[in-house]
């Protein structure tokens, strides 16, 4: 009996610390429903649209107050003094307009779903309205963190204002989903300009390109740049101890996979940087992902371009180049890349996922007049976006990208070697610095007294840092 016992809590202590350190994948609530394509329908003062859409107020982001409906086959809600504003970067002077909603603006603490904010991407470059959806799914196929998304119509004012995805907005809502127990850390949004370059010790010379969205300053930052752009033979050890070096492999592969050049590794523009208090590691979390599958403004042909050097070669990007100048960490890009073109990056497998959606949305795309008025795209391009490309800057239909891309990459695999981390982690890695705590949760998040014991706790420190402890007698 004694034996069982001790397998039973060894059972146990393996199922808790996994659970402890995971990244999830939410389920789709009625927010993100993937069956239907819900109605949300904004009303707004005549006055306030009219300054909101005004050319004086596009680089404004001024929140507006509106009321927000929702309406499926399932449920109707509805939310008063809710924010509603422009996004965005460019789609901002676009016709076809991006919008956020948020609901804790004028109402402190208030949610809708568990959501604070919605971003309503209008898609106006895509006329397949289906590349931002697809990538979003190749990230969460890769096992990495990413937004859920779903297809809404937006009405604003009683105007239909066409088909919108609905992608999750990455705040401290979307951590608490993903890092149950880990979501105090620091989360930084990167902009166009981030190439993770070391600018000194001086924070002033990061925030033009590095926001602050949670913790209270950058300095942690700074401290990870400066390891990552060392010089030292110690590099690969030192840049696991402060990075989840596999888990941004696999972004990787998958940002250059869908030809995504409006990330980091080409562009240094579209990431956020999260710190996960219970190891100190930085995650990369990949986000606006329109500008892939065969969409291109800069005359480059993303499906044959080399896998091992697909960055700008004009600008650093020392988080691409480092990391692809270390044996195994190549190596593992290398295992992921083939991984993922033999398992669900592939032309059947995301025509197959293409088609479904694009059946699902047809009704409310083709009654979209709005898809047209940037770049006069129709109802037959729309239909025909999968297996026929539009011309101008989308260069490749979807299936088209996706079967040259997984052709070229294939070609370009060098042998996976199955290297070995160089750097073995002990015992002594794992060890967490003393700290004084405050409190203590279990595994569910409910708060107990710190002296519990017979099972895996949580302390918190009064900043939200977290260390797990082990109570067995």
């Amino acid at each position: 009996m004694l034996v069982k016992k001790n397998v039973l809590i060894v059972v146990v202590l393996m199922v808790q610390f996994k659970l402890i350190g995971q990244t999830i994948h939410p389920a789709n609530t009625p927010a993100f429903l993937q069956n239907e394509v819900a109605s949300i329908k904004i009303t707004i003062a005549p006055a306030n649209l009219a300054m909101l859409l005004g050319p004086d107020s596009l680089e404004a982001n001024f929140e507006y107050p509106a009321t927000f409906i929702y309406q499926s086959a399932t449920i109707s809600d509805t939310v008063y003094n809710v924010g509603f504003r422009l996004r965005g970067n460019t789609s901002r002077y676009s016709d076809k307009k991006s919008f956020k909603v948020a609901f804790n603006s004028f109402t402190q603490g208030m949610k809708w779903n568990n959501l604070e904010k919605m971003n309503l991407n209008g898609e106006h470059n895509d006329v397949s309205i289906l590349r931002s959806y697809l990538s979003a799914q190749m990230l969460v196929q890769a096992g990495v963190v990413a937004p859920r998304t779903s297809y809404v119509k937006l009405y604003v004012n009683n105007e239909y204002k066409g088909l919108y995805i609905n992608v999750e907005h990455i705040d401290e809502q979307f951590l608490k989903q993903r890092f149950p127990l880990n979501n105090y850390g620091t989360l930084i949004k990167a902009a166009y300009g981030a190439n993770l370059k070391n600018l000194g010790t001086n924070e002033a010379n990061y925030s033009p390109f590095y926001e602050l969205k949670q913790g209270n300053n950058l300095q942690s930052l700074i401290q990870f740049i400066a390891v990552l752009n060392t010089n030292s033979s110690n590099f690969p050890c030192a840049i696991q101890a402060v990075f989840d070096v596999d888990s941004y492999l696999k972004t990787l592969a998958i940002e250059i996979l869908t030809g995504h050049w409006d990330g980091y590794a080409f562009n240094k523009n579209n990431f956020y940087l999260y710190q996960r208090p219970s190891d100190g590691k930085f995650m990369f979390i990949e986000y606006d992902m329109d500008n892939t599958f065969g969409v291109d403004w800069v005359n480059i042909n993303w499906t044959n371009r080399n896998i091992y050097s697909w960055g700008n070669t004009t600008d650093p990007r020392p988080l691409y180049t480092k990391l692809m100048a270390v044996p195994y960490f190549k190596d593992r890009f290398t295992h992921y890349v083939d991984s993922f073109t033999t398992s669900f990056f592939n032309t059947t497998a995301i025509v197959s996922l293409a088609q479904q959606k694009q059946a699902l949305i047809e009704t409310a795309a083709l009654d979209d007049d709005y898809k047209g008025y940037d770049y006069n795209f129709t109802n037959l391009d729309f239909l025909d976006a999968i297996t026929t490309a539009w011309g101008g800057h989308i260069d490749f239909s979807i299936e088209d990208f996706v079967q040259l891309r997984t052709m070229s990459a294939t070609q370009q695999l060098l042998p996976f070697q199955n290297l070995q981390n160089p750097c073995s982690l002990g015992i002594e890695s794992l060890s967490i610095e003393p700290f004084e705590a405050d409190y203590a949760t279990n595994l569910i998040g409910q708060k107990i007294p710190i002296e519990t014991t017979n099972q895996v706790i949580i302390l918190w420190d009064k900043f939200g840092n977290s260390q797990k402890k082990y109570t067995f007698e």
